[in-house]
């Protein structure tokens, strides 16, 4: 009833919705299968660095990632590794559990982040199914409101044989909840192939925006959108040839973003071309696009109560990234950009100054990061092919 209703509201893919109830749309392939779950489109996306160290250590392996989302769906569908499927996570009860289980018979569960269904995790245990979370992230406030469960988290954390954490203060709220062993492994996120781009669009557009200067604003909220405006309105009187390519985090909110009198606006969602001094991207799944047409990103949630998004997107596409100073949920990542001369923290006042002023080389240190990033995820990926069932 409650996926009825969330199908009605547009919540759930019609084609696909019944995979909640375990329902597979697609065969199990032949061979070893590892399954992996995130729930939403960041956590998924992290993924694929994992997936494509363990396949490159063991080709013959196929990989079955879940996740709860519609849009995760289908961004990573544009993102697929080889020999990768997707589903999505059944509802976290017995007789939807089981038929999926019987479907696909994983030789290895994964669980990413923070995100664990405890009826999915006891029902692998209880099939022998070896069980590793990975990618761990938990804050102060994500872990007060779990230590009232300690009891519930410590049964389903000694059921993993390996659990993996992006830093020390995770690892240490995961150890107060009754996690044991636990590693600092980094992010992930880091270690994620570049985003993928279809090659006609990104032809058309960059012969769309010949002779423009061209900045993106990714991911963005309320907050980050109030900046980015105003920093291009400063720009495009200044010069007409600045293009401003904004990105919201929810691309439905088109309504909502409040462009500046004066300054013209186009909507990729309508079929318009980047012909203003905004092309609002109101899209899901082409950041690829947006960021291989700019020097220079400006990542959105950095402004606002979000904290953060996933800054390795664009520094691994070799664009000079820029991001306000809340960044908690991606701290060490922002840190790590910082400190290599990759990234650089800006405020609202000095936005067009940034923007404007000298970004050479930013590209290429963030672009040398990521590429270490991807390399370090080997001793993690070889560590979980040890749980592997043989």
């Amino acid at each position: 009833m409650i996926l009825r209703r969330r199908l009605a509201r547009g919540k759930e893919d019609p084609a696909r919705w019944r995979e909640k109830l375990g329902e597979a749309t697609v065969a199990r392939p032949d061979g070893r299968l590892i399954w992996l779950h995130a729930v939403g489109i960041g956590e998924v996306m992290a993924l694929r660095g994992l997936i494509a160290a363990m396949a490159q250590a063991e080709p013959e392996l196929s990989f079955l990632v879940t996740s709860t989302a519609r849009s995760s769906a289908e961004v990573f569908a544009g993102n697929l590794p080889a020999r990768t499927l997707h589903q999505f996570l059944p509802v976290d009860a017995p007789q939807y559990l089981d038929r999926f289980l019987d479907h696909w018979r994983p030789d290895l569960s994964i669980w990413a982040e923070q995100d664990l269904w405890p009826g999915a995790v006891v029902a692998a245990a209880r099939r022998t199914i070896p069980l590793a979370l990975v990618n761990a992230r938990m804050n102060d406030a994500a872990f007060a409101r779990r230590r009232r469960w300690r009891g519930l988290f410590a049964d389903l954390y000694q059921r993993f044989s390996l659990i993996a954490a992006q830093d020390a203060g995770t690892a240490a709220h995961l150890t107060a909840l009754g996690a044991t062993g636990v590693q600092v492994t980094g992010s992930l996120k880091s270690a994620a192939p570049v985003l993928a781009a279809d090659a006609v669009g990104l032809a058309a557009l960059r012969a769309a925006v010949v002779g423009r200067r061209v900045w993106v604003a990714a991911s963005t909220h309320a907050e980050d959108e109030a900046v980015a405006l105003a920093a291009q309105a400063v720009l495009w009187r200044a010069d007409p040839r600045w293009l401003l390519i904004l990105v919201p985090r929810v691309p439905s909110r088109r309504a909502e973003v409040a462009v500046p009198t004066g300054l013209p606006m186009t909507v990729r969602s309508l079929g318009e071309g980047p012909t203003g001094a905004v092309y609002l991207a109101d899209t899901v799944g082409e950041l690829g696009l947006w960021y291989r047409l700019a020097e220079v990103a400006l990542i959105g949630g950095t402004f606002g109560p979000v904290e953060g998004h996933n800054p390795w997107e664009p520094a691994a596409l070799g664009v000079a990234v820029l991001h306000g100073p809340r960044v908690a949920n991606f701290a060490d990542d922002y840190a790590t950009l910082d400190a290599g001369g990759a990234a650089r923290q800006v405020t609202p006042e000095g936005l067009v100054a940034a923007v404007t002023g000298d970004l050479a080389g930013m590209g290429a240190i963030g672009q040398a990061l990521a590429e270490a990033g991807q390399r370090g995820v080997r001793p993690l990926a070889d560590a979980l092919l040890a749980l592997v069932r043989r």
